[in-house]
């Protein structure tokens, strides 16, 4: 019966997208649903919202898939015990929302080994994690390159990592996704090189839409630098705030069949959440729309 539910709920979910798309494309969305879905990172918003609420949130809005943040309100940790793991997934499970997956700070650029070591270790707790309480993966980072070391060689310690945390997240069927982040390794150039060298299939990219996006040859290029590596998430910020382009953007993701999830990672903090994440799921319902027409 909660199978049974939960595929009524993605159903009349399907139904409520196309309500919202543009009347030419409605029927379109009904046969053939969109790939690229929109989800929400609790960066800021949805930060101070437990499980039930944050699920009651986003069923309100149409955000219908989740990246929990770590050491937020949700308190989905890597201490939770077992039952309570077991109720995260039970509570995802009954509604329309799908867990992401856990979106942590943990970062391998560390020149200290032991706090490299400690934060492969703390992933390997996240990984845990998510696969116990439903989720698909895990998001970690690089912070940027360090005074007196080669990029060469840190780009080498972040990729071996990588590799490392990523055959243990096969084990539970989980993802690594590794945001584009951090000063100077955020720049697509040194991604592809660390990419280079997690070579774990289980290793993914998490664009994350940041402004070095446009350097050198610009968004398509650097687009193109590391999409066959792409995995079930991307970030994006406000799309009504800025100049980034995100309607390229979308073209790119659409033209290339992308079959993730779009997250917004919104850095502002408006006193209405709920009309905040409203006007944002229409604004990409739009930008899909215009991508796919």
């Amino acid at each position: 019966m909660r199978n049974s539910r939960r595929e009524f709920l993605k159903s009349a979910a399907c139904v409520g997208t196309a309500a919202l798309l543009p009347s030419g494309l409605m029927a379109d969305a009904l046969s053939k649903p969109l790939r690229m879905r929109f989800g929400l990172c609790t960066y800021l918003w949805g930060k101070d919202w437990d499980v039930p609420t944050l699920i009651r949130n986003c069923e309100k809005t149409g955000l219908l898939g989740v990246e929990l943040r770590v050491e937020h309100a949700h308190k989905v940790e890597p201490n939770l015990p077992a039952a309570q793991r077991a109720e995260v997934k039970r509570q995802f499970a009954d509604s329309r929302v799908t867990l992401v997956g856990c979106g942590t700070n943990e970062q391998y650029d560390f020149p200290d080994p032991e706090r490299l070591k400690q934060s492969i270790e703390n992933t390997k707790a996240y990984i845990k994690l998510s696969h116990d309480c439903g989720g698909s993966g895990v998001k970690v980072k690089p912070n940027g390159f360090h005074a007196g070391i080669p990029h060469e060689k840190t780009i080498e310690q972040i990729g071996r990592s990588l590799n490392e945390v990523g055959r243990f997240a096969e084990d539970y069927g989980q993802q690594i996704r590794l945001e584009v982040h951090g000063t100077e390794t955020q720049e697509l150039p040194n991604i592809r090189a660390v990419m280079d060298v997690a070579t774990d299939k289980n290793v993914t990219v998490c664009w994350n839409s940041n402004d070095e996006d446009l350097l050198g040859e610009g968004l398509e290029y650097n687009f193109n630098l590391v999409k066959d590596r792409f995995g079930d998430t991307v970030h994006v910020r406000e799309l009504t705030i800025g100049d980034y382009p995100y309607q390229q953007l979308f073209n790119l993701f659409v033209a290339m069949k992308y079959k993730g999830w779009i997250l917004l990672e919104a850095r502002t903090q408006p006193d209405d959440l709920i009309a905040a994440l409203t006007e944002q799921r229409k604004v990409f319902d739009e930008m899909v729309g215009a991508a796919l027409g």
